[in-house]
């Protein structure tokens, strides 16, 4: 694909500089198709006779440092007789911040090959090498977590390219799905803080970039700062960004000026702006949303508002955390691809979008960037500041992201081709395990995270107070489970896995026999462990109901919890965790005004104040996880064979609500569940595409494809 083109680069590349690379050339005769196929080390935005190719945002995306993606585009209708192609480039994940700019090491780079055929026959290639011309840009700095300076007076003299000694043997066909441009959203209100700061409020936290117009004179400028919520004054607040400044300059040129970031993009609900050439209005900036290109597939809708909000809010941290890889978050100077957050969300995520090829992508650099003991870094893909690879440092749920994400893609969405592509990543996790415990048949004595940010954490720590090395042991015999049921899959002998998981699980009540916390019960309850359920689910509705009907759990236990209650007899306890609307709740930070989901319970209390300015997004989806029990309990949603080829619609209704209602779309059409209450009795309303058993107030039915009421 690239064999007779070269890296290229500037001869003085310079860290945050963004490079822009020249070719015009000829066409010698009538074009028959004309195909541009394109890379970068860093991020690209290409133009053809000044129109933009394609419609990917920061392209080739974010993958491991052992791999980048091309594109190929159809360039046929965009070519003219004289003809200009510029392409720009900038440090984006590459050379960032987020890899602490090791620019020195390998520059920002361009590789591609424009091949056009034409109608006589004749195949002319346009590829990268010594004799493009390369400039610096008028956006003279670009930088993912501080955003944008672009002077549209700058005029810089081309010089020759420098061709870079690096492989190409990294480069490979597009995985994943396109980040694109998905909805504009014009500012709600525009007014001033106490401070005197001009805020604009786009009602939305959101994750992406804008679109700037305005009329100004010759070096007149634009600046503004972005923030995702106001102090509790209702001033400009955006401490917890920590070192990233998110900001962004705009120096005008005379007359109309009209302008959308290129190489970065920000977390943000609020503009302060700083500068602004004549009358600020609404048609004066629109926030545009970006994220990965993924269909909405699942819909959630209760009778309480504010339930409703908490959906939508789950929805939005989603959109705004899955940009080409799964975020924590899209603000500060973070937006890591943690493992442990997506393995808590990955069920919630492959009901609420089509995420299989998304998941698919990250879970090949997954593959690319476990370490040589089998370790899984703590963050994929891997980069220079966060390099876990070799440390041989995992936690527990975060490792298990090789295990319990690619079998969820399979249970979602019935695609035995990521098991087939994971099962060696996830045998060496297990081996790496085996390795490192200090007790066998569990997993002890490492270091970890545990329940973390559970509200029972001892003070000054960040950990629960769950019992790391019990955590530890129970993802371990999930993680054996998942394999055991994939080598059976994949038709290879799950025996040694199934007297594997016999002796762990007989360890691990040998060992850990009194589940002392929330998290503890919710995983003894949910995962196998408990020998007397009902003993340890009464614990466990008797510490909520003791707590005012309050969880205390963290990214570990949370997920989990309404699960471990509803499975066991307590549905009713779920129904009041969900819907307590006191701190600390899901609908607490609804009530808070919040848009997304929060990475703490308390991330802004009562009185406006902040939990911290270090470790404080309002953009997290990990708590997000609670619609899988909505979907799959409330609503009683649950597939029966992988890819809801056959499905279990078992609903729970409850006094609390007067309806809930779910539907999703997979791969064999759209599975709907609604229950409501009418004249004193509850109707079920049911639709499937597939064979189903519904479950209705303790009676079974068989069902063919079709609608029913009940």
């Amino acid at each position: 694909m690239f064999k007779g083109a070269e890296w290229i680069t500037h001869p003085e590349n310079v860290l945050y500089a963004p490079i822009c690379f020249i070719k015009d050339f000829s066409l010698k005769g009538k074009v028959k198709r004309a195909t541009l196929n394109i890379t970068a080390l860093g991020v690209y935005y290409a133009e053809l006779n000044g129109e933009r190719v394609g419609n990917f945002i920061l392209a080739p995306g974010f993958t491991s440092r052992k791999r980048v993606q091309y594109q190929e585009y159809d360039v046929t209708s965009m070519l003219r007789e004289e003809n200009s192609l510029e392409v720009l480039v900038g440090d984006g994940w590459y050379n960032g911040k987020i890899n602490f700019g090791i620019a020195e090491e390998v520059p920002k780079a361009l590789i591609l090959s424009l091949e056009i055929q034409y109608e006589n026959g004749q195949i002319e290639k346009i590829e990268t090498n010594k004799d493009w011309l390369v400039r610096f840009d008028k956006l003279r700095f670009a930088e993912l977590y501080d955003g944008e300076i672009y002077d549209s007076n700058y005029e810089d003299t081309p010089v020759c390219a420098q061709v870079l000694s690096h492989s190409k043997d990294i480069i490979v066909r597009q995985q994943g799905p396109f980040v694109i441009e998905q909805e504009r959203i014009k500012p709600k209100a525009i007014f001033n803080d106490p401070n005197g700061d001009t805020i604009v409020d786009f009602g939305q936290n959101l994750t992406g970039y804008f679109e700037l117009k305005v009329e100004a004179k010759c070096g007149q400028s634009v600046c503004f700062s972005v923030c995702e919520e106001l102090d509790r004054y209702g001033n400009f607040y955006n401490e917890n960004y920590r070192d990233a400044k998110a900001s962004f300059k705009y120096i005008c040129h005379e007359g109309k000026n009209v302008y959308k970031p290129r190489l970065a993009f920000w977390g943000y609900r609020y503009m302060r702006i700083d500068s602004f050439p004549g009358t600020l209005t609404e048609d004066s900036i629109t926030a545009i949303v970006v994220h990965s290109d993924m269909k909405r597939t699942g819909y959630l809708e209760s009778s309480s508002p504010l339930l409703n909000k908490l959906f939508s809010n789950i929805i939005w941290g989603q959109k705004g955390n899955f940009l080409d890889i799964p975020t924590d978050c899209p603000q500060r100077d973070e937006r890591q691809g943690w493992t442990g957050d997506a393995t808590v969300f990955c069920r919630t995520a492959s009901y609420n979008f089509d995420c299989e090829k998304f998941f698919e992508k990250w879970l090949t650099d997954l593959r690319l960037d476990q370490g040589k003991t089998g370790n899984i870094p703590n963050i994929i893909p891997q980069t220079v500041c966060w390099d876990w690879s070799t440390t041989e440092e995992t936690g527990a749920v975060w490792g298990d992201s090789a295990t319990i994400i690619p079998y969820q893609m399979y249970l979602t969405y019935g695609n035995e081709e990521i098991l087939k592509n994971q099962y060696d990543c996830m045998l060496k996790y297990l081996g790496y395990i085996e390795s490192h415990t200090k007790e066998e048949y569990l997993w002890c004595g490492c270091n970890q995270f545990g329940d973390w940010l559970g509200l029972d954490a001892p003070v000054g720590s960040y950990r629960g107070s769950s019992n790391e090395d019990f955590i530890a042991s129970v993802f371990y015999y999930n993680s054996v489970k998942i394999v055991g049921e994939v080598s059976k899959i994949l038709g290879k002998d799950p025996q040694k896995f199934k007297e594997l998981e016999k002796k762990i699980l007989e360890k691990i009540r040998k060992t850990f026999k009194e589940y002392k916390t929330q998290t503890e019960c919710a995983l003894a309850l949910y995962f196998g462990i408990a020998e007397n359920k009902s003993e340890v689910a009464k614990k466990l509705a008797t510490m909520i109901r003791e707590n005012q009907n309050k969880l205390k759990t963290g990214f570990v236990g949370t997920p989990y919890l309404l699960h471990a209650l509803s499975q066991n007899g307590y549905s009713e306890v779920a129904y009041d965790l969900l819907l307590q609307e006191e701190f600390p709740s899901w609908l607490y930070s609804v009530k808070q005004g919040a848009t997304t989901i929060w990475e703490h319970w308390d991330g802004k209390n009562e009185k406006g104040e902040f939990w911290s300015k270090n470790m404080n997004s309002f953009n997290h989806y990990a708590y997000g996880a609670v619609a899988d029990w909505v979907y799959e309990e409330a609503c009683g949603i649950k597939p029966l064979e992988a890819g809801f080829k056959r499905v279990l619609i078992d609903p729970m209704p409850t006094d609390k609500l007067d309806y809930l209602c779910a539907s999703i779309d997979t791969k064999q059409g759209k599975i709907s569940s609604k229950w409501y209450h009418q004249n004193d009795t509850v109707k079920y309303e049911i639709s499937t595409p597939v064979p189903a058993i519904a479950l209705i107030d303790g009676k079974e039915y068989t069902l063919e494809r079709g609608s029913y009421t009940f």
